[in-house]
């Protein structure tokens, strides 16, 4: 397995607007093959932080999701919302609990 901690930076004023086209992102990765966990939370000490957390079978079906056009035009629209990356770690999930979908408010 693979996984993806990371924290993302939207810009100014931004970050709801770009949390919806991720929580998109997690409608559309529920078709597609190898993701097993894809969440977005909002970071509760910086207002414009973004945390995600992505468990997938393997690095590999992680880099052909980048290449699916629905992802693609979703990452060209969210791209100017994004301020930056602060913090990203790769790791090899080994278990534990996640949920089978994640409600949204």
């Amino acid at each position: 397995m693979y996984g993806l901690f990371g924290k993302m930076l939207a810009q100014p004023g931004q970050r709801d607007a770009l949390i919806g086209h991720l929580l998109h992102a997690a409608t559309l990765l529920r078709e597609v093959d190898g993701c097993y966990l894809y969440v977005i939370s909002s970071a509760l000490d910086d207002p414009n932080g973004i945390w995600v957390n992505e468990v997938w079978r393997s690095q590999a079906d992680h880099q052909a999701s980048l290449t699916h056009d629905a992802i693609k035009s979703l990452i060209t629209v969210a791209r100017p919302l994004i301020a930056g990356f602060a913090e990203r770690f790769e790791v090899t999930p080994l278990g534990g609990k996640g949920p089978s979908e994640i409600e949204t408010p």
